[in-house]
């Protein structure tokens, strides 16, 4: 085998063990009004992902994440909504989706197109999601929690509501954290 191949077939395995881990910035989500929203330009904050559903018991929540976006966005934090119809709760229209965001809890939080958040459709953001923090959404309004490292991710189950103590010590925690 002459030196060159050698080198690049022992190289190889060397260079993809050196590949560096993704992060949630990595990942792009299609906007809710159209095109892409990219979370690169989310690099370094902390994020709060959550899947949700206009016409679900749970929709309340969306006021608590709007005050959440609010209260810490000045700290480098993020609220990013993602609809979906996976639990049959959601209309297929964007526009009726920001319409009711807008109107009903003047959600001002990015929101994403309407994605598949489980199974073998779910976008690839939130197959890294449920890998890296407990597993898949199991109801709307599944909150997962990424730290400023775009690895660090926490899922918190649809009953856990934004303002709820524990919540937001976590909340606090993550944006506490230096990014890397």
């Amino acid at each position: 085998m002459d030196e060159i191949r050698r080198r690049t077939l022992f190289a190889a395995p060397l260079l993809m063990a050196s590949a560096p881990a993704p992060t949630v910035y990595d990942f792009t989500l299609p906007r809710l009004e159209g095109g892409a929203l990219p979370l690169a330009q989310f690099r370094g904050q902390a994020l709060l992902i959550a899947n949700t559903a206009s016409f679900c018991g749970f929709t309340p929540q969306y006021a608590g994440l709007q005050r959440l976006h609010d209260r810490f966005k000045a700290r480098g934090f993020a609220v990013i909504g993602v609809p979906t119809n996976d639990f049959n709760q959601e209309s297929a229209d964007a526009g009726a989706i920001r319409e009711f965001c807008d109107t009903q809890y003047g959600i001002d939080f990015p929101m994403a197109g309407l994605s598949h958040v489980r199974g073998r459709e779910a976008h690839a953001l939130f197959a890294f999601l449920a890998q890296a923090g407990g597993g898949e959404p199991r109801w709307n309004f599944h909150k997962y929690l990424v730290a400023r490292d775009g690895r660090g991710v926490t899922g918190f189950a649809t009953r856990v509501e934004p303002d709820q103590p524990d919540f937001l010590r976590a909340v606090e925690a993550a944006i506490a954290q230096p990014a890397s």
